[in-house]
């Protein structure tokens, strides 16, 4: 399993990040083919189809942020790590203290764009 840095020495994959994604947004595209064409301008036409966003699951107690990689076979948890302390508590503090999987919320894409040196 890589770890933030990992990602961050891939130039390649950084470049792969959608952070617009979210999981639920995943799902559609990806396991709802029959919806794609209403909503999106972005169709799922094959497995080599993928998109790589981050989420982040709180069903442990501390939030653990995962980059995923998707396409219409399957879900892949390329790489697992934590967000500073301050970050996880207002993350916690934003869904209610909720057991779940989140997309990212403004500050921690910030936070990540940060780590990562990434700037578009």
């Amino acid at each position: 399993m890589m770890k933030l840095r990992d990602i961050k020495n891939n130039t390649n994959l950084v470049n792969e990040i959608d952070w617009e994604m979210t999981p639920e947004e995943a799902v559609r595209l990806y396991l709802e083919w029959g919806c794609n064409w209403a909503r999106s301008n972005y169709v799922i036409r094959s497995k080599e189809d993928t998109s790589h966003y981050f989420v982040v699951n709180t069903w442990k107690g501390r939030p653990v942020i995962y980059f995923i990689r998707r396409n219409s076979e399957e879900a892949v948890e390329l790489a697992e790590f934590h967000m500073p302390p301050a970050l996880e508590q207002e993350f916690l503090d934003s869904v209610g203290h909720n057991k779940g999987v989140f997309s990212i919320n403004k500050k921690v894409k910030s936070w990540l764009k940060r780590e990562l040196e990434y700037s578009a």
